[in-house]
């Protein structure tokens, strides 16, 4: 419709094109002709004015047609000049009565005719000149002037133009007449049931519908307010005396995909801040189902993820590729390692083999190290090896690292339940175990404190454990190797407010003294160190009171995402605490000084492990 209303328009404008022309060479064409009739009709004049002077002079006052008496004398005869003749009719030598001449009346059976005489004056007049110029004749600046089109010319381009605005004036009236029609709303043909049947089982209709479909719950679930505070929330918000706010914004639950299974890992997307990505188990009450589910959550589409991926195992961890927005990367509980594309279908487009060379243990973390153009993926197992791996290469895995523990005075095997990198680096990693080194009971959560800011906090880092508590660690600058003797190593603080196993820990990306804890409870708790280290500085009942088993913070720090054991997926909003103020690393700088001199003393201040 909108190409056929573009071609309609383009010919009426060529229509009022060809009339523009056409009117400029009608123009042209009765200028010829106005310029010609002025100079016939003076040239005329002045010659017509000449001659009757001229005949003025010639004959007097006299009129110029000669009167003829009866005896066939005339009464100009004798005074014409020169160039004047004269012609006298006498009667017919058959005539012999005078009387029958004078009334020309028939004498006896012969009818007598009347004459009468006829003068012509001849003149001999030149015709005037008639001056035409041409390409050969030169003006007075020495040039050539052009001859322009003739008037025949002009008549003929005339009705050739008019005859193509007869045609595209027939061609817009068509086209406004087809237009006109299709305007008009026809009835669409009843389908059959096996034609309906037909379309609705088609591939093309099936993803035309969801694509679309997810365009309009997108926009559909835009219903804020743009004046309104976000900070100001009214559904499960929480306040504390300084004014900080933490509120739910959203949940994500699909009865398809998530009921009856715990979320096992979420992350947000570096490249879409919008997306969400979380991980979860098997449904023991759908055995037809897939073990393993991952879905992909927009903040604009509640009601149902953008893409679900399926695995033949339970999936454990899950996170988005740092470098390839596009795929997502997933550690199972048999060992393999998936890789899915958002741009092809619910299957992983690659996976690793369940052999000697890679896992053969559940996976539970996952990691990313190196740059864009040279980074892999790192991944440990219960199994007590850590493998280094390409994404477009995971048939066999780059290397493989045994890892054990001699100091350890039960085993020597590690099975690895978290890894964590500190950033800048790539040769050395921490891991936390089952073992619960450090902890009373399995480690379930390990975070560096991310570089940024004036100050380099990037040696802290935290742990949570199954004994319900968190802590607060310093790497050592130059380690030792582990000996019985040196074996334990104290933290810097351990934080015991929990009720309940602490099943994640994560430092906030943008505040250098904040970090988030999610625990058996349902309890989701933020602390500040520069405000308190006794206890949380904002807590928040999620949900129906499931256990939390994970946490993830959005790059800008301000939306937490916590994936909850029913299958619920929710996020939260702390609003302006996710803003520093610039003496917040000096703060966070003197209360990490204590920590460090109350431990040097012997008076740390979580206790001696």
């Amino acid at each position: 419709m909108e190409r056929r209303r573009e071609e309609l328009e383009k010919k009426r404008q060529k229509l009022a094109e060809l009339r523009r022309a056409r009117a400029i060479r009608s123009d042209a064409l009765l200028a010829i002709q106005q310029q010609e009739s002025t100079s016939s009709g003076s040239g005329g004049s002045i010659a017509r004015r000449e001659i009757d002077d001229l005949v003025t002079s010639l004959v007097g006052e006299r009129p110029s047609t000669p009167t003829l008496t009866i005896d066939g004398s005339s009464d100009a005869g004798s005074e014409r000049g020169a160039n004047t003749g004269s012609v006298v009719m006498s009667p017919p030598p058959y005539s012999s009565s005078s009387q029958g001449l004078q009334h020309g009346l028939p004498l006896g059976n012969r009818l007598i005719p009347e004459f009468t005489s006829v003068e012509a004056v001849i003149f001999d007049i030149p015709s005037k000149e008639r001056v035409v110029y041409n390409k050969e004749v030169q003006t007075v600046e020495g040039s050539f002037e052009p001859q322009g089109p003739t008037e025949q010319e002009l008549r003929e381009k005339i009705k050739e133009e008019l005859a193509k605005e007869e045609q595209l004036r027939l061609e817009i009236l068509e086209a406004e007449r087809l237009e006109a029609e299709a305007a008009i709303p026809q009835e669409a043909p009843e389908l059959t049931d096996e034609e309906r049947k037909t379309i609705l089982q088609s591939t093309e209709f099936v993803e035309f519908m969801d694509h679309s479909s997810k365009i309009l719950e997108r926009a559909m679930s835009e219903k804020y307010d743009f004046m309104k505070d976000y900070t100001l929330g009214l559904d499960d918000a929480t306040e504390d005396l300084n004014g900080n706010r933490v509120r739910l914004v959203c949940s994500f639950h699909d009865d398809k995909w998530s009921k009856n299974r715990s979320v096992t890992d979420v992350g947000w997307s570096s490249k879409h801040p919008e997306l969400i990505v979380s991980s979860y188990n098997k449904n023991p009450l759908a055995v037809n189902e897939p073990d393993g589910i991952v879905c992909v959550w927009n903040i604009h589409l509640a009601d149902r993820p953008e893409f679900v991926f399926h695995s033949q195992s339970d999936v454990l961890t899950v996170r988005f590729s740092d470098f390839h927005p596009n795929l997502i990367i997933g550690g199972t509980y048999s060992g393999q390692i998936l890789l899915w594309d958002t741009r092809a279908k619910s299957l992983p487009v690659l996976k690793t083999h369940l052999s000697v060379g890679g896992h053969t243990h559940p996976v539970y973390a996952l990691d990313m190290v190196g740059t864009q153009n040279a980074h892999n993926l790192i991944s440990v197992s219960t199994d007590g090896t850590m493998c280094s791996w390409q994404l477009d290469m995971l048939a066999q895995p780059q290397e493989t690292l045994p890892l054990d523990y001699p100091a350890h005075p039960i085993t020597d095997e590690v099975a690895v339940t978290t890894l964590g990198f500190p950033d800048g680096e790539t040769n050395a990693f921490w891991v936390g175990t089952e073992e619960g080194s450090g902890h009373f009971g399995p480690i379930t959560g390990l975070h560096f404190h991310p570089l940024f800011g004036p100050m380099d906090f990037s040696d802290l880092y935290l742990t949570c454990s199954v004994d319900w508590t968190v802590k607060l660690w310093r790497k050592r600058t130059n380690p030792k190797p582990a000996t019985p003797d040196n074996a334990v190593v104290h933290p810097l603080y351990s934080f015991e407010t929990a009720d309940d196993y602490v099943y994640d820990v994560k430092w906030s990306p943008t505040h250098p003294a904040i970090f988030g804890t999610v625990e058996g409870s349902g309890k989701f708790d933020v602390w500040n160190l520069n405000l308190d280290t006794e206890v949380p500085v904002m807590s928040a009942v999620v949900g129906a009171g499931k256990a939390l088993n994970k946490l993830s913070w959005s790059k800008d720090g301000r939306y937490a995402a916590i994936g909850s054991s029913d299958g619920h997926v929710y996020v939260y909003d702390i609003g302006d605490m996710a803003t520093p103020k610039a003496e917040d690393w000096n703060i966070l700088q003197r209360t990490v000084n204590e920590m460090i001199l109350s431990q040097a003393h012997g008076n740390n201040l979580g206790g001696d492990y």
